[in-house]
């Protein structure tokens, strides 16, 4: 095992990435995993000046912490916007370094999180320290939203605590997230949108029986295969300006017959759309549910479909926000990263219901697998973008 010592750790934003990886808080997990390492983020801000409160949502072992921090009290209100927890590492021997304990080795920083997305969270409370060094009273707040549900079910996180601290009376203007949005090199992409996903499963019932008397029974496999072939068979769109097409996949399809003389009674199957800003969840929710009826006009069985948004798709129009991330990227890199509205979800998807918001963090490359990592240079080059891009919003 490769050990960590002081000459290796050599900028503040590794340390405290370093740290931050130590501190193994899985998503879902029981116990004080997530608190253990929110209170590093907010020892960090709190020595800073910033007034920290906790936000626990949930019950039990759903039961999450979260973290909202804020230095000022004018606008605008610039929010960094990140998680704590971390999907699962895995199988503990595909690891050529320990996932939970930071290790540093040939130039790159391993563990569960170095990508997503400890090693952002980090870059920005370091960025940050640079920035107050220099400009002790911002024109303005800056505040930090850090959640400990975003690789979970995403219900006890931000949703809720954007929530309460609006409640609250709090205003957030524009708001950059710590995502891994670059795919292979620094300052290739940052996201300014994401399309939505909707879920959908179909489960025909019919009536079992013999197939040597099919008048005797009713048969739920073709009555799948027509709704799933109608689906499939539209074209959903051509894309826009920021969006590529939307896309439908098949994910399973199960019958689970293991006779081959038999009927079966039910039928399985799930869909998945990622759609862009020409659709809506409801829209397409209600097209699921009009297909299956048509296809099961004339069955003498039942259909029940289950949808479940998992988020609506947006689009953050280029503004001083996506500016400012842009000049301050090719400021420090020397290349200007392109908008895009690429990949899955993040939390982004609730934020831009509250302000302006945008993506920019790591390398995500090795981000969910086995021996996750990202380049040192990298973290340091991320904190000093962060640093910029103070600097130009409170200009």
């Amino acid at each position: 095992m490769t050990q960590k010592t002081s000459n290796e750790k050599n900028s503040s934003a590794l340390n405290l990435a370093v740290e931050l990886i130590s501190k193994p808080s899985v998503t879902a997990a029981s116990g004080n995993a997530m608190g253990n390492a929110l209170d590093v983020v907010e020892g960090r801000l709190a020595a800073l000046g910033f007034t920290c409160t906790r936000y626990p949502f949930g019950e039990g072992e759903a039961r999450v912490d979260n973290l909202y921090a804020r230095l000022g009290t004018a606008q605008p209100n610039f929010c960094f916007a990140g998680h704590v927890d971390v999907v699962p590492a895995g199988e503990a021997e595909g690891w050529s370094e320990s996932p939970f304990e930071g290790v540093i080795k040939d130039g790159q920083l391993w563990g569960r999180g170095a990508a997503d997305m400890k090693g952002a969270i980090a870059s920005f409370i370091a960025g940050l320290e640079t920035y107050l060094a220099n400009t002790p009273s911002p024109n303005g707040s800056i505040s930090f939203l850090i959640t400990g549900d975003e690789e979970g079910v995403a219900i006890n996180g931000t949703k809720p605590l954007l929530e309460a601290i609006t409640a609250a009376g709090e205003i957030i203007d524009d708001c950059l997230v710590g995502e891994p949005t670059n795919p292979s090199t620094m300052g290739e992409m940052l996201k300014n949108g994401r399309r939505g996903s909707i879920n959908c499963e179909f489960t025909v019932t019919g009536k079992q029986g013999h197939v040597a008397y099919p008048h005797l029974s009713s048969n739920p496999a073709p009555v799948l295969v027509d709704i799933l072939a109608q689906l499939t068979a539209r074209q959903l769109d051509e894309g826009s300006e920021f969006f590529q097409p939307s896309n439908l996949e098949i994910t399973t399809m199960d019958i689970g017959n293991p006779t081959e003389n038999m009927i079966p009674e039910s039928a399985f199957g799930r869909v998945n759309i990622r759609f862009n800003t020409h659709h809506s969840g409801a829209a397409l929710q209600a097209w699921f549910e009009e297909t299956a009826a048509t296809a099961a006009k004339d069955f003498d069985g039942t259909v029940d479909v289950k949808c479940r948004i998992s988020g609506e798709s947006f689009i953050t129009d280029p503004c001083k926000l996506t500016d400012v991330v842009q000049d301050a990227a090719e400021h420090v890199l020397g290349r200007r990263p392109e908008l895009s509205t690429s990949g899955g979800t993040s939390d982004a998807r609730f934020i831009t219901h509250y302000a302006n918001v945008v993506e920019f963090g790591l390398v995500g490359a090795t981000m969910h697998q086995v021996n996750e990592r990202v380049d040192v240079a990298d973290i340091d080059s991320l904190a000093a973008i962060y640093t910029d891009v103070l600097t130009r919003y409170f200009k």
